[in-house]
């Protein structure tokens, strides 16, 4: 569920200029344009977070998993402006709800392994946007359209994927009894918590959806060599996942974070700081190991709290954390439109260097 999330979301990603130029975007309305992503994954969360503790992890995650691959095909067949709009409002919710079910089922599952294990299943995730990214870049050079990448690629890797979440698991249910506000931000340190995740979530949801744009547009690169951007950036967040439980083991989470906010902001300096292709790739790529282990530190940290249901947990962090990969865009795209692209990036460096000052509230002594 990890792999057709992440494909999903970054076979979207990677055709995003084409989908600007078949509408006629500008930076700014596209920006626009995401925020109905963004607005579609907050009404999500939180339900998808309820569901979760109600009736299970597992069952929401399959069942959101199929819902997911249908929007993909919505906007693939979207023939007007205004039903590209509803797809990308129903992607963007149902996005949001497969990540939060998926990753309460990940924590049980960590649990009942009984070591870390979320940066793993994060690696699976960005496999899955690496193999995406990648099938844009193919579609790209051989004059794939959107429809038929959209729908032979997304059907390729839900098929395998949700074949592969076959199974008997029983989720723990956590129905506490008359269920609190639907709409919840985390509260104390989980809000400190919640506020690193969104500094990096935002990162990575610029980086989706901007990095084949700032690459064209700072680098001179093509439409197909931009499309390597953010499969460069994704391959290093998978190397790192798969490396960050050890990383968390010996450098513990405080340290492990400090260090993933650092590699993040020198990555962003070299991208723009010297706007060229092939050290804009450097900087992607530098990115990609700084923020990958990040979210799982955040979830892994909200999982675990004594004072609030896992699935209610991880979906008021997710509200704050996940909202930045999808408010992130739409931000850039404003940002992009007032100055450039170029410019609108070094909000990531600021952002990255909040994680490092902030980074000790990732410790679990308190917990």
């Amino acid at each position: 569920m990890f792999i057709l999330n992440g494909a999903l979301f970054g076979i979207w990603a990677s055709r995003i200029p084409a989908v600007a130029t078949r509408f006629d975007l500008s930076p700014g309305v596209l920006g626009g344009l995401l925020l109905l992503m963004a607005a579609g994954a907050i009404a999500s969360f939180p339900i998808a977070g309820r569901l979760s503790d109600k009736i299970g992890a597992a069952k929401v995650t399959r069942r959101m998993a199929f819902a997911y691959v249908g929007t993909l095909f919505l906007i693939a067949f979207a023939p007007t402006y205004l039903t590209f709009c509803v797809a990308l409002f129903l992607f963007g919710a149902t996005q949001a709800g497969l990540d939060v079910a998926m990753n309460v089922w990940a924590a049980e599952a960590e649990r009942h392994i009984g070591r870390p294990m979320m940066s793993s299943f994060h690696a699976m995730f960005s496999l899955g946007a690496g193999l995406g990214a990648a099938s844009g870049f193919v579609a790209e050079t051989y004059g794939v359209g959107i429809t038929p990448h959209f729908v032979i690629a997304g059907a390729g890797i839900a098929a395998i994927t949700l074949f592969a979440a076959r199974g008997n698991w029983i989720s723990d249910i956590q129905d506490t009894g008359p269920a609190g506000p639907v709409f919840r931000l985390p509260k104390g340190p989980l809000f400190v918590v919640g506020f690193i995740a969104f500094c990096a979530s935002l990162g990575e949801g610029g980086m989706a959806d901007w990095s084949a744009i700032f690459l064209v547009h700072s680098s001179g690169a093509t439409e197909a060599q931009a499309a390597l951007g953010y499969t460069v950036f994704s391959i290093a967040m998978v190397v790192m996942r798969l490396l960050g439980d050890a990383i968390t083991l010996r450098l513990g989470p405080v340290g492990a974070a400090r260090l993933a906010g650092s590699v993040a902001t020198v990555g962003v300096l070299c991208a723009v700081g010297f706007g060229t292709f092939g050290m804009s790739l450097v900087g992607f790529f530098l990115m990609g190991i700084g923020y990958a282990m990040i979210m799982p530190l955040a979830l892994s940290r909200a999982a675990n709290d004594p004072h609030t249901s896992p699935g209610t947990a991880l979906a008021a962090v997710s509200t704050l954390g996940y909202g930045g990969l999808l408010l992130g865009p739409p931000i850039i795209g404003f940002l992009s439109e007032a100055t450039s692209v170029r410019v609108a990036f070094t909000l990531l460096a600021v952002l990255a260097a909040l994680i490092v000052v902030l980074s000790r509230s990732i410790s679990k002594q308190d917990i």
